[in-house]
């Protein structure tokens, strides 16, 4: 199993007021997943995706990535872990304004000390052309639409050669036909490559493609699908009575 979620808990200090983001969470999560965490705004979608991507720790439970605990690693283990195998898109692009699409894709790269320039730059080429902005290679952000941007982005989440890329909401910035656009040249890289996707999203498109979803509810997961055909098979669900919704959570 690639990730491997149990037991996962996350509380925030708000001055004297404990807030609780994520409670029990236990979930798996299989090599070349395309998989959606869904659920409305404050539920904890994007507290478990920033854990999943050691951006954030949690309070308590494990983490585990290929059946290695990373839970309480230190920071430059994480980093270290996070830069080589972790790919990011955000819904805002965070792309360095300065700089052109080419050495956006390059940026990450430059870590990699046993890469030589041409490697790098033969890397950065590939990736543009995957996502169709050869011609666009030497254009600032500044210069591109927004749906160009997010295929930057996606170029350079790419660029380390991830396991896993986490795509958070990164939709909700697009028009409709953009956003569509973009989601299917996910799903063909995920089938083409294998690369594992895990999307936050509020978007139905996205669970439209995905073959797996979780859907979130205060901080809990109360259900887990599964794509079979065009319709989803729930693994498992827990009943509204059992929920806990006086619970103020963060997103």
């Amino acid at each position: 199993m690639l990730i491997r979620i149990e037991s996962v808990g996350k509380t925030y200090q708000l001055g004297v007021q404990t807030v609780t983001a994520l409670r029990d969470v236990s979930l798996n999560i299989e090599e070349g997943a395309f998989i959606a965490i869904s659920g409305p705004s404050g539920s904890g979608k994007s507290t478990l995706l920033n854990i999943i991507g050691l951006i954030d720790t949690p309070t308590s439970g494990r983490l585990l990535i290929d059946d290695h605990d990373v839970t309480g690693r230190p920071p430059e283990v994480l980093a270290h872990l996070r830069a080589r195998a972790i790919g990011f898109v955000f819904q805002t692009f965070n792309l360095l304004p300065v700089l052109t699409a080419e050495e956006n894709v390059e940026f990450p790269l430059l870590q990699f000390r046993e890469l030589s320039t041409k490697q790098r730059r033969e890397r950065v080429a590939q990736l543009l052309d995957l996502v169709k902005l050869s011609d666009h290679a030497r254009h600032r952000p500044n210069q591109l639409s927004g749906g160009q941007r997010q295929r930057v982005a996606i170029a350079r989440a790419l660029a380390i050669g991830p396991r896993v890329v986490l795509a958070d909401e990164p939709t909700a910035n697009l028009d409709h036909r953009t956003g569509g656009r973009i989601l299917r040249l996910m799903r063909r890289i995920n089938r083409k490559y294998g690369t594992t996707f895990i999307f936050s999203t509020h978007d139905p498109r996205v669970l439209e493609i995905a073959d797996r979803r979780v859907d979130i509810e205060d901080g809990t997961i109360v259900r887990f699908g599964v794509r079979t055909g065009e319709t989803w098979s729930y693994a498992a669900e827990r009943p509204a009575s059992d929920r806990d919704d006086s619970r103020d959570d963060l997103k």
